[in-house]
């Protein structure tokens, strides 16, 4: 490296550690090119460490546990000195386009190579952006229709803002109307403590109060994957919804 070319510090945000090891590992062995500065596991310790560090270019991924780094983005950007790089297995492109609009140079996918990874890592640190050319079209075509990103489709924010998991317990929750609690959370292989804790985010992101108001929702907004054939829930004409009794509050 030349002597009068600045190690590229780079900041890691993943809530899975195995992941965090593998892409320290692999920084690491660029140095001096490149280093790893820090780590963080969630949004609050992010935010944290953002300050302390100031980072050139921080590698994030958008889910971390319950909360969606979209809505960090904008406070891990304001030191003027970072770059954000989106690493996340999420497909959704309403949400990755998101994250674009938000700030984030460049988005990729956690099965990209290690030289992607890299080579991603030093076009951010140089002020270039990381898009495919559908992606930078979408995006391009979204900042010209509304000509701020602050007037972007109130519901679209909404729906971008659900983790993977998130989206998962809305389509258990539409395909299983008539399911407990209990049986929703014995399907998705997690407990009734934890599935209550993600229905309280859900239901916080897209301001509904209740299950029956989330399928509303789910079913009026075409919410992630294609719904279920509803004539298999219906019985005389009306759909086979059952709301959650007192002891299933959420």
């Amino acid at each position: 490296m030349n002597p009068a070319e600045k190690t590229i510090r780079v900041m890691l945000v993943d809530d899975h550690q195995t992941m965090l090891w593998g892409l320290d590992k692999l920084i690491q062995g660029q140095r001096p090119r490149m280093e790893v500065v820090g780590t963080a596991r969630s949004c609050e310790e992010a935010l944290a460490k953002v300050q302390q560090l100031v980072p050139d270019v921080i590698l994030l991924d958008l889910g971390l546990g319950q909360k969606s780094a979209l809505d960090i983005l904008p406070s891990l950007l304001s030191n003027s000195v970072s770059r954000v790089l989106i690493l996340t297995g999420e497909r959704e492109r309403t949400t990755l386009d998101l994250a674009v609009l938000r700030g984030a140079r460049g988005v990729l996918s956690k099965d990209a190579s290690a030289e992607q990874v890299l080579k991603a890592i030093e076009k951010t640190h140089e002020g270039e952006l990381w898009l495919d050319h559908e992606t930078l079209s979408r995006v391009f075509g979204e900042i010209m229709n509304t000509k701020t990103v602050h007037k972007l489709d109130p519901e679209m924010e909404k729906k971008a803002a659900l983790t993977a998991r998130e989206r998962k317990i809305v389509h258990a929750i539409v395909e299983e109307s008539g399911a407990s609690n209990k049986a929703i959370a014995q399907r998705l292989f997690i407990s009734e403590h934890t599935l209550r804790n993600h229905l309280t985010s859900i239901y916080h992101k897209l301001d509904v109060i209740n299950r029956l108001e989330l399928y509303v929702y789910a079913v009026k907004h075409q919410l992630g994957s294609a719904l279920p054939d509803s004539s298999s829930r219906k019985r005389n004409g009306a759909v086979n919804l059952t709301i959650p009794g007192p002891h299933e509050q959420i």
